[in-house]
């Protein structure tokens, strides 16, 4: 299985994505991040994130897809060079499965890789009058577009865009993988969890690891 790339930008939404980078972790699907420089990124909600490597480091023939999250204050991030740079290395690749959400199709459209696709975006119309590299004719107003090897969703759709983004390189889920619990009938039954016996016994063979490297 090839990896999943994730990007990384000052002030990038963890939240958007989470699901996604969690449904690639239950497939066992490696995650490498990647950052301007390789620098220390501050996420919106204020964790500070060391990436795994510089985009110098990106070796295309390893992955299969490029996750962008959303981004608080888009604008510098579009302003870095660096980051178009990056992105503009896959313009006409058909076969790389590029996923952004909310504001992140912003990076795209200046990258020039929005040209002939129909695409969705989570940002404010004034805001695209002010920054016209998103090409107004391709923009559909709902809450994902898939379009070839692109996908897109407003930032509220991170459950249906971990989804789609799954299905998109193999891992077999339904829409309705993280759909909410609120409003649904339930019984105590339904929380109680049990491991199968092989599981069970794999967790005992770490457990007691552990408590001996521990000295416990």
């Amino acid at each position: 299985m090839k990896k999943a790339a994730v990007m990384l930008y000052p002030l990038f939404s963890m939240q958007e994505i989470s699901c996604t980078t969690e449904l690639f972790k239950f497939y066992d699907k490696e995650i490498v991040t990647f950052a301007a420089g390789g620098e220390a990124v501050k996420s919106e909600d204020g964790f500070t994130i060391l990436p795994d490597k510089s985009f110098e480091n990106f070796h295309r023939e390893d992955f299969d897809c490029l996750v962008l999250p959303g981004i608080w204050e888009p604008l510098p991030v579009m302003l870095d060079e660096r980051n178009i740079r990056f992105l503009e290395q896959f313009r006409g690749d058909s076969e790389l499965v590029i996923a952004a959400i909310s504001s992140a199709p912003l990076l795209l459209g200046k990258a020039g890789l929005l040209e002939g696709k129909r695409f969705t975006h989570g940002l404010f119309e004034e805001f695209l009058d002010a920054f016209p590299v998103m090409p107004r004719e391709g923009i559909v107003r709902t809450f994902l577009v898939e379009d070839g090897n692109l996908i897109t969703a407003y930032g509220g759709a991170f459950r249906e865009f971990a989804a789609a983004m799954g299905r998109k390189v193999g891992i077999d889920c339904s829409d309705s993988i993280f759909e909410p619990m609120a409003g649904k009938a339930y019984t105590e039954d339904d929380f109680i969890f049990h491991l199968p016996p092989e599981e069970m016994k794999e967790a005992q063979e770490y457990w007691d690891k552990c408590l001996e490297e521990a000295g416990g």
